[in-house]
């Protein structure tokens, strides 16, 4: 069987050796031609001193940016202490970022399981929903994305990633998203769970309906089925609220958090209700380093720095940038949307070279859909950048052929 093969049409502007760097990893990821050695705040910057201002930050892994000075004072303390701690042992400072998340949830008396990734929360997500009910089918978004591993690829539906492994994947069935009643519809006696981002990150940073979550509440209440709501892109503040959950007014049964709730460690959260805990038998889910010391200190220093006021200016950011972005006079720019600092800019013509060009004039962004710049900046980022990131998108929009 022929492999996956994913490929630019033209190559990335290169500065220094970009993953040439590292001969010996496999060769997954585009090579954007770039070499990183630091980052600080809103920027990183290649071994020759070139700076680039960061609004992908990692798919919004790097949350608050790099060495942000809460989240490095406290990593270097857990370092002294202890970093990896088995869950069948205690922790103080897991037990602390533990009670602090669940603080965060919309969920009351929620549980949570302490993962590595978003992927591996979407993993013990479909695991907890098909014990908890006995049931093995679920319905997903059109558009939607969850992940690489078999599970989360049930659930993701872009072909692309899907196509090599037909026949491993389990029974899903993807719906329009945005559409309760289509929802409804593939509802059957075997489906557990019926899983959805609050806005799709790499489907196009598409936000649904106004009461769209709220009414899926009600169906899969309804319906007796489990609703997992994956806010691993959306969650910890990307939005200007903890979690869209709570912007919404709507209690998941199962909740997903990962990308920048550990300030940039590697973390996933899979949070339940206890309806769903009680059913859930020891050694159902584990993982060796889940729910590590380190991982639980960048997480108890990302939440002191979301605060109520902080997640509010977030929001307003956010609310002005995609308003000055959307006045850019261009044919090329379609269409702004968004929520917070999770924003998309749909382009009409070559989205690529637009992306490209744009790291030409020290700008970092990554795709999404078809025809979509996702903008995913780090909380910390300040207006002015935010405006030089604008006329950047300007100027490449103007140099793109008609």
């Amino acid at each position: 069987m022929a492999g996956l093969r994913i490929q630019w049409s033209t190559p990335w502007p290169a500065r220094g050796r970009g993953l040439a760097d590292r001969p010996a990893v496999i060769a997954l990821y585009p090579n954007r031609g770039l070499s990183f050695v630091r980052g600080e705040g809103a920027y990183l910057f290649t071994r020759d001193g070139a700076r680039y201002l960061d609004l992908m930050t990692n798919y919004g892994a790097s949350l608050l940016g790099h060495s942000h000075p809460a989240v490095t004072a406290a990593l270097a303390e857990q370092l002294g202490r202890v970093v990896t701690m088995h869950g069948s042992f205690g922790s103080d400072v897991r037990a602390r970022a533990s009670m602090a998340i669940v603080d965060r949830l919309p969920m009351p008396g929620a549980g949570i399981c302490w993962l590595n990734s978003g992927t591996e929360a979407i993993e013990a997500a479909l695991k907890f929903a098909i014990v908890a009910t006995g049931r093995r089918h679920f319905v997903a978004g059109a558009g939607g994305y969850h992940g690489k591993t078999f599970g989360a690829l049930s659930v993701t539906h872009a072909g692309k990633y899907r196509a090599l492994f037909d026949g491993c994947l389990l029974p899903v069935d993807h719906v329009p998203f945005g559409s309760v009643a289509a929802v409804d519809a593939a509802i059957t006696a075997d489906t557990a769970a019926v899983i959805v981002e609050p806005i799709q990150g790499e489907g196009g940073i598409v936000v649904p309906p106004n009461g769209y979550l709220g009414a899926l509440r009600d169906l899969c209440s309804a319906r007796k089925v489990l609703l997992v709501v994956d806010e691993i892109q959306t969650g910890a503040g990307r939005t200007g609220r903890f979690t869209e959950s709570e912007r919404e007014g709507v209690e998941p049964d199962i909740l997903c958090l990962g990308k920048g709730l550990a300030g940039g460690i590697p973390v996933g959260i899979t949070a339940v209700t206890p309806a769903v805990s009680e059913r859930l038998a020891k050694g159902v889910h584990t993982s060796t380093f889940g729910g590590n010391p380190l991982a639980a200190a960048g997480v108890l220093a990302t939440l002191s720095v979301l605060t109520a006021e902080f997640l509010a200016g977030v929001e307003r950011l956010g609310q002005d940038w995609r308003a000055r972005l959307a006045s850019i006079e261009s044919d090329r720019l379609a269409l702004v949307r968004g929520r917070g600092l999770m924003v998309g800019v749909v382009v009409r013509g070559d989205r690529d070279r637009a992306l490209k060009h744009l790291q030409k004039e020290g700008v970092l962004a990554i795709p999404a859909g078809e025809d979509v710049i996702r903008f995913l900046p780090p909380l910390v980022v300040d207006a002015d950048q935010l405006a030089h990131a604008t006329e950047a998108l300007d100027r490449v929009l103007s140099a793109l052929d008609p």
